[in-house]
């Protein structure tokens, strides 16, 4: 899986997200100067391991930039942040189906279900508002919610995963 930025300053952007994500998944970082001007529609989710990690993941990321991010979210156990060139994320709090530093990357859908399986790979879990599909063990999970906003302005960030091959 492949999640690309669109970035004033790619190379900066790309030393705050090495920070987290590792080489856990391919992250590429494109110059674009088109401001940024509602909330992202694809976010990581990133994992940890109890309270005292999930806050030291969110004290990390403010140290090097990041600010907190209001998106509706009210009252949730997870904390929600934008990167230094204003991209949501959020740091999870511990959940036994997420092993790795990025747990999810999470895409916008108005229809999350049809969107998870027009992946080509099997839905494992799905709910009210959710579908969740897995491409490889241990990899992070692509995760659809259901939204009611309009479609987006611009894609500032970009998900590329190949179908399974049959």
């Amino acid at each position: 899986m492949e999640v690309t930025f669109d970035a004033e300053d790619p190379s900066a952007l790309a030393a705050f997200w090495s920070e987290f994500a590792g080489d856990e998944i391919e992250l590429t970082f494109v110059w674009s100067d088109a401001p940024k001007i509602e909330k992202n529609r694809v976010h990581l989710d990133l994992a940890s391991t109890s309270p005292e990690n999930q806050a030291d993941i969110v004290a990390r990321a403010l140290e090097l930039g990041a600010e907190h991010a209001d998106v509706g979210q009210r009252d949730v156990p997870w904390v929600v942040l934008r990167d230094p060139q204003g991209n949501e994320f959020c740091v999870l709090e511990p959940r036994p189906e997420y092993t790795g530093v990025v747990a999810a990357v999470v895409v916008d859908a108005r229809d999350p279900l049809a969107a998870a399986q027009a992946t080509g790979h099997p839905v494992v879990r799905s709910g009210d508002g959710f579908a969740s599909v897995r491409p490889e063990a241990g990899g992070p999970w692509l995760e659809f919610v259901r939204t009611d906003d309009a479609d987006p302005f611009a894609n500032r960030v970009r998900v590329r995963w190949a179908a399974p091959v049959v």
